[in-house]
């Protein structure tokens, strides 16, 4: 028990990117004593483990939940001013949701393998991605059709996607294994639409291509390249814009950002990477943007109306509930909402 405690309370304080000292002086007790909680050798008392829920905003039963996970390898999408701290903390974030999301679909007794259908095919040159998105499209029974909702995509490819709000500006996204088991990825859930869905699918990449040895700016290229063919494939590219073009009119450019939910800076690198566009006229565009405020802002306006929000966890609560698997305290705890509001949403 009190190796369990200790772990938790010291996983909190990385939370909240505290110190030892800091968490000592909110609940009123020594530097030394805080050490000792961590280490096992003390355990706090009840009206400390309250200050201590109220200093992390968790709920008491997260420090006695033997619940745990590993998370396997953890490459950041992110700034790099983006701290170790910072990371620390996300991590021990990004933990704490899946430890609920794995103990809800064990307490439903959810279980499946994930496969990934293109891990054998080993990818040699940036060329390879395109041939490698195709046959995944395929293999997903999606063809090459613009794709409405990309988190419910991955949801029903058994691809577990979690939104994170309360979360630095500078973290993008995420994927790794957890439990060396269930694939998952992390996105900032604050992002504009269209990019949201780009690191979605530049996370996905980095789950399933088979990539050659390279450095970590070679494998974000890999991964790029991935999210814009998912996104905006070769041939569909081809056949919205036609052959090569010396001009490319905003109207069109504008068209395609909402039928395909990717970026108009996306979409004009696309036409750049596919041969309609010259790359000097890639550079003019960015010129024009650079020095054009109001174009700027035009350019950078969220369009695509569908929302990429994901609400599987949630739905595997409220389902818990219905099925009495779990109590209102249960699910409240889980969802962060009080319970008068998880019992609104539980009449029927």
């Amino acid at each position: 028990m009190e190796n369990l405690v200790a772990h938790r309370i010291k996983n909190a304080r990385i939370l909240k990117c505290l110190s030892q000292q800091n968490v000592a002086d909110e609940i009123g007790v020594s530097k030394q004593m805080v050490s000792k909680y961590e280490k096992g050798e003390a355990l706090p008392s009840s009206s400390k483990f309250i200050k201590l829920s109220r200093l992390f905003g968790l709920k008491i039963d997260y420090f006695f939940s033997s619940f745990q996970i590993e998370l396997g390898e953890i490459n950041f999408r992110k700034k790099s001013t983006f701290s170790l701290k910072k990371q620390n903390s996300l991590k021990e974030q990004i933990k704490i949701s899946l430890e609920n999301y794995l103990w809800i679909e064990d307490v439903l007794s959810i279980d499946y393998t994930f496969k990934n259908i293109i891990e054998g095919i080993k990818i040699q040159s940036i060329e390879d991605v395109e041939n490698v998105v195709l046959q995944l499209r395929n293999e997903w029974e999606i063809g090459i059709d613009p794709i409405h909702n990309i988190i419910q995509l991955l949801e029903d490819k058994e691809i577990k996607v979690i939104e994170l709000f309360d979360v630095d500006e500078k973290f993008d996204g995420m994927a790794t294994y957890v439990n060396n088991k269930f694939p998952v990825i992390v996105v900032n859930g604050n992002f504009p639409v269209e990019r949201k869905r780009f690191t979605l699918l530049h996370e996905l990449g980095h789950l399933l291509l088979n990539l050659p040895e390279c450095n970590p700016k070679e494998e974000e290229n890999f991964c790029n390249k991935f999210a814009a063919e998912f996104l905006f494939p070769k041939q569909i590219v081809i056949k919205e814009f036609g052959g090569k073009r010396d001009h490319i009119t905003l109207t069109e450019l504008i068209s395609t950002q909402k039928k395909y939910g990717i970026s108009i800076p996306a979409i004009v690198y696309r036409l750049v990477d596919s041969g309609i566009l010259s790359k000097q006229r890639h550079t003019n565009f960015y010129k024009k943007i650079r020095f054009n405020s109001s174009l700027n802002r035009e350019i950078n306006l969220t369009r695509f109306e569908t929302p990429e929000n994901s609400n599987r966890y949630e739905r595997l609560v409220y389902r818990a509930l219905a099925q009495e698997n779990i109590s209102f305290s249960k699910a409240s705890s889980l969802l962060n909402k009080n319970i008068e509001a998880v019992k609104e949403s539980s009449l029927i």
